[in-house]
């Protein structure tokens, strides 16, 4: 479950920058980590009396046939979203190993000469999305997952302890030094909340998750659920802060970005994270194909004529995915640039449906008087929490465009 925000770490990075300084950050980390938990278990207890093994198909159930449609559509966005902000990370990576093979392969003599065709990052992007992605993301089941997923995990250990090895062995004439501000500015950990979502989103594959669980116990997955976040806070605080205090103010969005092209250690960091990039997308993409398929199944109520183009339409709907999304990729200059607008669409996952979920189970389940008072407050806060993250995510990534319009 770490994997599905498996940049976030690196991206904390840019939220130190913003904040000006530690504490802002730590408080948002403690406050939404309590939400991010309670999300997981709301969805975790809804799935078991649904019985239902999709995201979309909980809050249907539970919520009804209205909100389940704005789910779908919700849900099929925000993946499509995620999908382009990963290729996105993958390109950023491929430009930096480029950039490697590229001094490598220009001799002294010839400084000036034109790089090479096949340092071309977004060459290299395509032949990665239609060579290794593409037919990753083609079968129906994702059984192998389940043997490559912890390559997220050992990718983003690894980029942790450099980040702190890095900061303590830093050479001044590699890595320039920048005093951090000791300016802390507490309005300003509201703007950092959706890159925070970005980073520790999970929800949309939670309720797939539990169902293929074992042991589905509402304790077992309260316990799964809070080791996964808290998991995620260790690496994503201590990549953020250290890689802060390496760069200052002048640390990229993406932390590897802001290391040198032709470190051994550096170059090792960005194949393990583009690799594990490149396992986690086909789970977006199968996320929302699922979606797209449902739809399909019930256009085309005969059986025997489903059986016969169920095979097509999953290549169809693949093929469709990936170009789509590498095409708008190719044309994102950084991944700040997406990172506002998916953590605003995820407070859907994270907030609004989970606390939706939350007050119509209150409202149908028997529960004792003072669990009722106690949990409708919470759902409602949820929701509030929610709403605020998506309305303020959207009116500052409005007014970012109306000002490079203007």
């Amino acid at each position: 479950m770490n994997n599905m925000g498996a940049e976030g770490g690196i991206l904390l990075c840019g939220c130190e920058e913003r904040l000006e300084g530690q504490a802002p950050l730590c408080f948002c980390l403690q406050v939404s980590l309590a939400f991010l938990i309670s999300g997981l278990v709301i969805l975790g207890y809804c799935s078991s009396i649904s019985q239902c093994s999709t995201y979309q198909g909980v809050v249907k159930a539970i919520c009804g046939p209205t909100v389940g449609r704005l789910c779908e559509i919700c849900f099929v966005f925000n993946v499509f979203m995620i999908s382009i902000a990963f290729l996105v990370v993958v390109e950023d990576q491929l430009s930096k190993l480029c950039d490697s093979m590229a001094n490598n392969a220009t001799s002294p003599g010839v400084a000036g000469s034109a790089p090479s065709w096949y340092t071309d990052r977004r060459l290299g992007l395509t032949a990665v999305s239609l060579l290794i992605i593409l037919p990753l993301s083609v079968p129906e089941e994702l059984g192998f997952q389940k043997y490559i997923s912890i390559l997220g995990t050992c990718a983003a250990t690894y980029l942790t302890i450099l980040v702190v090895v890095k900061f303590y062995l830093k050479n001044s004439d590699s890595i320039p030094e920048h005093p951090a501000s000791s300016v802390t500015s507490w309005t300003a950990m509201f703007t950092v909340v959706p890159t925070i979502c970005f980073g520790f989103q999970c929800h949309e594959a939670s309720v797939a998750i539990y169902s293929s669980m074992q042991n589905r116990t509402l304790s077992h997955w309260v316990l799964i659920s809070s080791l996964s976040m808290l998991a995620c806070l260790l690496i994503y605080s201590v990549t953020g802060v250290y890689g802060y205090w390496t760069f200052g103010t002048d640390v990229a969005a993406d932390i590897l970005m802001s290391y040198p092209d032709n470190e051994v250690l550096i170059i090792i960091g960005r194949m393990l994270f583009g690799i594990s990039i490149v396992t986690i997308y086909p789970i977006i993409l199968h996320l929302g194909r699922s979606v797209v398929e449902e739809l399909c199944v019930k256009i085309w109520s005969c059986p025997a004529l489903l059986t016969a183009r169920r095979r097509r339409l999953r290549v169809l709907l693949t093929s469709g995915w990936v170009l789509l999304s590498l095409g708008a990729a190719l044309f994102v200059p950084d991944i700040s640039e997406v990172i506002g607008l998916i953590g605003g669409i995820s407070a859907f996952f994270i907030f609004i449906f989970p606390g939706l979920c939350l007050l119509s189970v209150v409202q149908r389940e028997p529960v004792a008087p003072r669990g009722r008072w106690g949990l409708i407050p919470w759902a409602v806060a949820t929701i509030l929490c929610g709403v605020f993250i998506l309305g303020q995510s959207s009116a500052r990534a409005a007014v970012e465009l109306m000002e490079r319009l203007g």
